[in-house]
């Protein structure tokens, strides 16, 4: 085995000859204009991180937690242009896993790939047990009431029972039914729902673009009054403190902030259905992102005033705040909108993996049977019912919290690596670039960050020290258990450093910088536990590819004409 064929990259004249991809797609219509993709990009993004994950944002980090979405923005925004710089430089239908084939190389194609699972198949295990808590409480609206047993997952039951913490999870312990010497417990909903959406898929059905804008419009009208009500209810006093657990609270909110944005980039899956992507697919996910930023704001604002951040940390706060204020006819709207909701993301994210391993096996990847097209429906139907196993197993056996952090540190890596692709890309021509502005492409801009990320670096060092003088102290400090909980600032610091010095000597593009960084400085705020499961994760993908990806790749044995260069 060659060292140089773990990083062998395909061309786009070889990705264009493959078929299925930029324009020589088959059987999907050019159809999808801005509004379209705006409006897919809300769908995607206010989902689960409006109705679920923003209640763990604001009880770790207070009021202050608004910074947090501000961060999380202006990071993906960095990571949006530059997902939009690679579907214009390389036409092909906007997989993240395809774009580092393209700049890294074989290795780290596989590695995003493999990432990716965790945002689309595990991303969906949590969004299932919100849309339970929303569906259990609509179903009580209706005085229909679930044992506490069918509504909850084994983990957080059993902890419930340990910590002796009274309420759903220490009832569903005491009464559930016995299976041998096994205890009956199982978020019954989650797995309902989870088994309807793979059906759905794996039959072809889909949502067409009316009826996405439809539900994007009624779920922005329902947060809009969730919004105008709320306000009367407002406790300006909920606001203090503004950051009641310090910046490091504020940031340890961040697998639930980011998570709540993660469904920007499957905007990206549809440069095939789009009229004219180099153009409409960057205004398509820019324009998602400010307004689902400044809805997360403004909903942030609402939530931490109207009841003390300590008690927001369930899996269904829009609903846990109307309860209560005792706004029972709120609680019925919410509940219908966040079911609403969930089911449309599930649904985009649960077809959205299946394509990523269909892609993958097609090179060679991963088997043939995930490349198989259903004769009859027509869709990857052995990947859809792989990608309902892989959402509907770990239900039985995990929790959401774990699920939330899992999800968001693995797809902050693959942004790490789209944003860091775009610094790989080789320079255009000047014909290149002339023919891109004169058909309207989109092109990121370039500045040159010589000297702008340095004094950048310096600018912020000094601002962090003068708002937070012990910070760096504190940083530093790898006394007792301080050194696992310190060391991914330090390697930032580190890193930060490095890309000064490679950005004065190399003259690299400011803006895929800036992105590279800040998803970097978001990982710093993830658990030192997130990070072993994760190296865990990545440790099983490597096995994978090297005992089959690496042989079977159709790049090995010139199958395909692989390329080292661009």
């Amino acid at each position: 085995m060659s060292f140089t064929d773990l990083f062998r990259r395909k061309s786009t004249a070889t990705i264009l000859k493959q078929g299925g991809d930029g324009d020589h797609a088959t059987g999907l219509h050019k159809v999808l204009t801005v509004r379209d993709l705006t409006f897919f990009g809300i769908a995607a993004i206010i989902g689960g991180g409006t109705f679920s994950a923003i209640g763990n944002a604001c009880f770790s980090g207070g009021p202050g937690v608004i910074l947090l979405y501000v961060i999380c923005a202006i990071a993906c925004g960095f990571t949006a242009m530059c997902y939009a710089e690679f579907a214009s430089r390389v036409p092909v239908s906007g997989s993240a896993y395809t774009y580092a084939y393209v700049s890294f190389g074989e290795l780290f194609a596989w590695i995003i790939g493999w990432a990716l699972i965790m945002e689309y198949s595990i991303g969906n295990i949590y969004i299932a047990f919100s849309w339970s808590g929303y569906f259990t409480n609509l179903l009580e609206s209706f005085h229909i009431h679930l044992p506490e047993w069918l509504t909850i997952n084994y983990q957080s039951a059993h902890s419930a029972f340990l910590e002796n913490k009274q309420g759903e999870g220490f009832n569903a312990w005491q009464n559930a039914p016995m299976l041998g010497s096994l205890k009956v417990i199982f978020d019954m909903p989650a797995v309902v729902i989870n088994l309807l959406i793979t059906y759905l898929v794996y039959k072809g059905t889909k949502e067409s673009k009316n009826f996405s804008n439809v539900m994007v419009m009624i779920k922005l009208a329902i947060i809009a009054l969730v919004i105008v009500v709320g306000a009367f209810y407002v406790d300006i006093d909920n606001w203090t403190p503004f950051m009641p657990n310090g910046f490091g609270g504020v940031m340890a909110g961040v697998s639930a902030v980011f998570f709540a944005y993660i469904g920007f980039d499957a905007v990206s899956t549809l440069a095939e259905e789009a009229k004219n992507p180099q153009r409409d697919l960057p205004k398509g996910m820019i324009y998602s992102l400010v307004i689902c930023t400044v809805v997360y704001i403004i909903l942030a604002m609402v939530l931490t005033g109207m009841v003390s951040y300590e008690l927001l940390g369930v899996s269904d706060p829009l609903a846990e705040i109307f309860a209560l204020k005792g706004v029972k006819w709120m609680l019925f709207i919410v509940s219908i909108a966040a079911v609403v909701a969930m089911t449309s993301v599930m649904l985009v994210f649960q077809m959205g993996q299946p394509r990523i391993w269909m892609t993958m096996s097609r090179d060679g990847l991963m088997p043939k049977k995930f490349a198989e097209i259903h004769p009859k429906h027509k869709t990857p139907g052995f990947a859809t019912i792989v990608t309902g196993c892989v959402v509907g197993l770990p239900i039985f056996f995990t929790d959401e919290n774990f699920v939330l952090d899992f999800t968001s540190i693995g797809t902050l890596f693959a942004f790490v690596l789209v944003c860091g692709g775009v610094l790989m890309l080789s320079p255009q021509s000047e014909a290149e670039l002339a023919e891109r502005q004169t058909k309207g492409k989109f092109r990121i801009p370039y500045i040159n960050s010589k000297f702008i990320f340095p004094v950048l670096v310096i600018g912020s060092g000094l601002l962090v020290h003068y708002l937070f003088p012990t910070f760096f102290a504190d940083t530093f400090d790898f006394s007792g258990d301080k050194f696992a909980t310190n060391i991914s600032m330090v390697v930032f610091f580190i890193l930060c450093a490095v890309m000064t010095v490679i950005a004065f000597m190399k003259n690299l593009s400011l803006i895929p910088l800036l992105g590279l960084i800040s998803c970097c400085y978001l990982l710093t705020g993830m658990a030192v536990s997130n990070w072993k499961w994760f190296g865990v994760w990545l440790v099983i993908g490597l096995v994978f590819y090297f005992c089959y990806g690496y042989k079977n790749s159709k790049l090995n044995f010139n199958k395909i004409e692989p390329t080292l260069e661009d």
